[in-house]
């Protein structure tokens, strides 16, 4: 037994036909969503007062995407990432990043390395890359040079060295963590670097409620541990699911007008893009925020992309995709701000 797409009105499904997803059985698909919303309770019950955040990763896990997390040392960056690797129980590695890391500590090197018989030989030593679930902790604290050696991995899951290219395992999932830019000793990721990130998700400080909570829970000896919820075979079926979600015509048309009027060079692009922005959002930007929509759309549980499934990943999706210009800098322009009325703008010309 299938499940059925459904088109956000009546007057939306006369307008387009909505594909089902793949063929799957319904209690299958129960039973992926709700081991989905084990995980997210799961994680919310270590990591206090992040829940916008939590979303964002796990919705970044099941469209096969990656993560950039920003946010001041301290807030738990770290632990939120220790704790998605407990509930998933994906293998796990942690690099630290640092001014003199070099990209075969990333990657790995080719060594010469004796065998059984006496005889030396060469052999590839896989780095930490080499796991299911990489945390790259302080990923701008890093070069240029040392960042880039990530590229290959988060964009075609492989690593090549010695002349031969090497299948990461998976699923395969980057979750980086970086400081503000204004704190000392950071480099600013290039944008080659930071387009390959599905989600630039940002940490907040903690509301003292919560804060309440963190100091009362986290220093007794009883601390709060996650439970598994989640397996590799179980994600890999939530990525094939998350691309068979279906898309109305009419809202894959508003999405493209949306990024195209992100553009400052497009002829009819609006006052305030030609204005305050150097560059706008990229085709794969636009990939990046349907796969999200979808991914959201199944979290909620839901068959079909809505524009509320797109305007709720809007930020995390696009924020670090666009780039303000110096003049917009200085007014105090806000890119998430523009994006949004972009976006508004769009939904209003479709209908």
């Amino acid at each position: 037994m299938s499940v059925e797409g459904r088109s956000e009105t009546p007057e939306a499904e006369a307008k387009d036909a909505v594909a089902a997803p793949a063929d799957l059985e319904v209690d299958e698909l129960l039973r992926l969503q709700e081991k989905l919303r084990d995980a997210r309770a799961a994680l919310q019950s270590v990591v206090f007062g992040q829940e916008a955040v939590i979303d964002q990763l796990l919705i970044a896990l099941v469209a096969g995407g990656h993560v950039l997390l920003e946010g001041a040392p301290g807030v738990g960056k770290t632990l939120l990432v220790r704790t998605l690797a407990a509930v998933t129980g994906l293998s796990f590695s942690r690099i630290q990043f640092t001014p003199d890391l070099m990209p075969a500590d990333v990657t790995g090197s080719l060594a010469l390395v004796n065998d059984d018989s006496g005889r030396t030989r060469v052999e590839f030593q896989p780095g930490p890359i080499f796991a299911r679930l990489v945390l790259a902790d302080e990923i701008n604290r890093a070069t240029p040079k040392t960042q880039s050696s990530l590229l290959e991995a988060m964009q075609e899951r492989t690593v090549t060295a010695g002349g031969e290219s090497r299948a990461l395992p998976a699923p395969f999932f980057v979750l980086a963590t970086q400081n503000p830019i204004e704190m000392e000793g950071t480099y600013q990721l290039p944008e080659a670097q930071i387009d390959r990130f599905l989600f630039k998700s940002v940490v907040a400080y903690p509301s003292r409620e919560t804060l309440q909570s963190i100091l009362l829970l986290t220093t007794g000896n009883d601390l709060p541990a996650a439970a598994q919820s989640l397996d590799g075979a179980d994600i890999l079926a939530l990525q094939r699911l998350v691309r068979s979600v279906p898309m109305a015509t009419h809202v894959a048309a508003a999405v493209a007008d949306f990024i195209i009027h992100t553009q400052p060079d497009a002829s009819d692009a609006p006052a305030e893009v030609k204005r305050y922005l150097r560059f706008g959002v990229s085709p794969r930007g636009g990939q990046s925020l349907v796969l999200a929509a979808k991914a959201h759309a199944l979290l909620a549980g839901k068959y079909n992309v809505s524009f509320a499934d797109l305007r709720a990943v809007l930020a995390p999706a696009l924020r670090h995709r666009l780039q303000i210009n110096y003049e917009g800098e200085v007014e105090g322009i806000s890119g998430e701000e523009v994006l949004l009325r972009l976006f508004d703008s769009a939904i209003r010309r479709a209908a």
